[in-house]
């Protein structure tokens, strides 16, 4: 009995050390992929121990993904090494709704007879541009608003262009459009300043840093135009659809939490805040055989996050993360 006792014991041992070492070899891989260095041992060991961490979540989630319980697959991407609260505060912001209503020249609303197509992909018809990468750079805002603008500035005259993140960046912060650049802020904003300054700079002309810098913007550079913004009536799924369908794709703001450890799927989260820290662009919607009704969402953490760069989000249930609250487009 003893002996047997003897051999299972080991065999735990082997198994766990055995495991040990595939997610140390795993954290290696990791690394490796992400250009990831730590400043000493101490801080390697505690990336580690998050990874490890993280890593489980992931497994047991994956689970029941698999067993058809979940909608969406989990997988290791660039922020596996950091714990929820680290995401939510390096990679997020925090943003105030009541200024997210400023400069608004018309509302978009429709009737909810009104026939929609079944699904709808703006990359489709060449009117989406490449992801980008915001980097550390809480800029997701200038991000979100550049890429609707680009896309309508394509539908309007069926030229493709890269506009300047960074001329948001620099141009809009304090009086009077109060964003914070790289500390966050509002795509409606900085429509507020394309169209009051009668331009934004193109990207080639006033390429990103990822930082807050002077305001350089020069009239002899512009690249696109804004006349009027419009707001999607808030929280309405429908209004927000036909916005996407009949207008283009949509600069949005809404809760990104869920977001950190995201692959692929259809994510469905009932529980997921309205509180709103992450702006992006919705470029389409469909659905899906397994996550169901869905919005196509072009985000900006490179093409190595997501389905490449991509993220689906749950359609028709109850405006899931805010999504349908704060949704602006410009017209050129």
């Amino acid at each position: 009995m003893k002996a047997v006792i003897l051999i299972l014991v080991l065999v735990a041992v082997v198994q766990a050390t055995s495991l040990k070492d595939i997610l140390k070899a795993e954290f290696n891989a990791f690394k490796l992929k992400h250009h990831k260095t730590y400043q000493d041992a101490s801080e390697e060991l505690k990336r580690l121990q998050i990874f490890v961490e993280n890593k489980k979540l992931i497994d047991t989630h994956n689970k029941r993904y698999l067993a058809g319980e979940e909608s969406y697959e989990m997988g290791v991407n660039k922020f596996s090494d950091m714990t929820p609260e680290e995401f939510k505060t390096r990679v997020l912001t925090n943003l105030n709704p009541e200024d997210a209503q400023e400069g608004i020249d018309n509302i978009y609303n429709t009737s909810a007879m009104a026939s929609l197509p079944s699904s709808v992909d703006w990359r489709l018809s060449g009117a989406v541009n490449p992801v980008k990468n915001q980097g550390s750079c809480a800029s997701c805002w200038a991000f979100s608003a550049v890429g609707s603008l680009e896309s309508h500035h394509f539908i309007n005259s069926n030229q493709r262009v890269s506009l300047s993140e960074q001329n948001l960046v620099d141009c809009t912060r304090g009086y009077p459009y109060n964003n914070q650049g790289c500390s966050g802020g509002w795509p409606i904003r900085a429509f507020n300043y394309v169209r009051d300054n009668g331009g934004i700079n193109t990207a080639s002309s006033y390429p990103y840093e990822g930082q807050d810098n002077t305001c350089r913007y020069n009239k002899n550079n512009i690249g696109s135009k804004i006349s009027a913004i419009i707001q999607i009536a808030s929280g309405n799924e429908t209004a927000l659809a036909s916005a996407v369908a009949n207008k283009g794709p949509i600069s949005v703001c809404l809760n990104g939490s869920q977001f950190q450890y995201y692959k692929s799927g259809v994510l469905n989260k009932p529980s997921c805040p309205h509180s709103v820290d992450h702006c992006l662009v919705v470029i389409g919607y469909g659905t899906d055989s397994v996550g169901g009704d869905y919005w196509l969402v072009r985000n900006s953490w490179g093409e190595n996050w997501g389905e490449n760069g991509y993220i689906r989000m749950a359609r028709n249930r109850n405006n899931q993360c805010a999504i349908a609250s704060y949704a602006v487009y410009p017209v050129i």
